[in-house]
């Protein structure tokens, strides 16, 4: 199976981690196939109707339909051998209807369901983030329960999107915020390498009904290790803001008041930045004015979801630590050392990049 060219069938392709996916597969000669969402020239985003346009001239053959179409669903999955689904966390739960077409078609050699975060069945969050790793976790049993094989992918966190949110290299601040000690070590993964690493295992029998983990050695890297190393790079020495755990947990249970919302709306963040900013602003708030927020958090309800999920999730891999929360052992399947001969972007060789060409901000849709 590990040499064959199988057909790939991938979900979500026009978001944010998809369009690497499609790229991944592409390159490793993969027949590639996306289901999108019928585009209508007057609601669709031009960038999006230009990626399928490119999509196209690179020989990917395009399905539109909805997830509620049942019977499209169940057509274009029987064209392929493998499903790859990169659905964003509002739609976890639709993987359910992706799941219930496979089962019916009865084809499908592997499915990897949409998580590319934290290994979801050996972790927990903060209330916020546990509704999305639950989630995960009921896709990953009905999954089993449907007979389907399978490959759970853990990919920790994508490094382009976090370096640009801790550092803003393209802004070349003076002042970092750091979250908690900064000592807690995340896995910071390129975008491309996950994408990569993904397409490999879910045509390699070795990751059958397994979960395999991206924990390169050379992306292992606390917030103060990052810091230090832009540091030495840019011959900068940056002031550093540090936000305690017990407002971080604060702000994921309170409700934010409307001046600052108001504040969200008209800045910059909502002209390419992304919903991990507005955590900024409002930490900002809390460090610089304690006694105001204080002063109303007592009286207001915990912030609906999902708008309390980032700062959950920063709490999780930052202060936590929870990518790094438990040994691997000879049982567990660790993507670089499955793939030795692949050369991973390590986290150094990705700020070398951000030197010359940073990444841009990204967008993080959680609604």
């Amino acid at each position: 199976m590990g040499c064959e060219k199988n057909k790939i069938l991938i979900f979500g392709a026009t978001g944010y981690l998809g369009s690497y996916m499609v790229k991944a597969s592409l390159s490793m000669g993969h027949p590639t196939y996306v289901y999108v969402r019928p585009m209508k020239p007057h609601t669709s985003t031009a960038s999006k109707l230009d990626l399928l346009k490119d999509f196209e001239s690179m020989g990917v053959t395009v399905y539109y339909g909805e997830l509620d179409e049942q019977d499209k669903l169940v057509s274009a999955v029987k064209q392929v051998d493998v499903v790859i689904s990169t659905l964003p966390v509002p739609q976890h739960l639709d993987q359910l209807k992706i799941i219930n077409a496979m089962k019916e078609a009865g084809n499908i050699k592997r499915f990897v369901p949409s998580e590319f975060g934290n290994e979801v069945d050996r972790v927990s969050g903060l209330p916020p983030f546990e509704t999305v790793l639950a989630n995960k976790r009921k896709i990953r049993r009905a999954s089993e329960a449907a007979g389907l094989s399978y490959t759970y992918v853990s990919a920790n966190s994508f490094a382009a999107y976090f370096v640009d949110y801790l550092l803003h290299p393209r802004e070349k601040r003076e002042e970092v915020t750091v979250y908690g000690s900064g000592e807690a070590r995340a896995v910071l993964n390129s975008e491309e390498d996950v994408a990569t690493y993904t397409v490999k295992a879910a045509t390699d029998p070795r990751v059958a009904n397994r979960v395999i983990i991206y924990r390169p050695p050379g992306n292992i890297v606390s917030q103060l290790d990052l810091i230090s190393s832009w540091e030495k790079k840019t011959g900068q020495t940056l002031k550093k803001t540090h936000v305690p755990e017990e407002e971080i947990v604060r702000l994921s249970e309170c409700k934010l008041p409307q001046n600052l919302n108001l504040l969200f709306e008209n800045s910059k963040c909502m002209h390419g930045g992304s919903v991990f900013d507005y955590i900024k602003i409002i930490l900002y708030v809390m460090v610089f004015d304690m006694f105001f927020f204080a002063s109303w958090t007592t009286d207001h309800a915990a912030l609906p979801f999902p708008e309390n999920i980032p700062v959950s999730i920063l709490h999780n891999i930052f202060i936590k630590g929870d990518q790094m929360s438990f040994e691997l052992t000879a049982d567990d399947l660790e993507a670089s050392e499955l793939y030795p001969d692949y050369k991973y972007t390590s986290v150094d060789s990705l700020l070398d990049i951000c030197l010359v060409n940073p990444p841009k901000p990204k967008l993080a849709a959680f609604s």
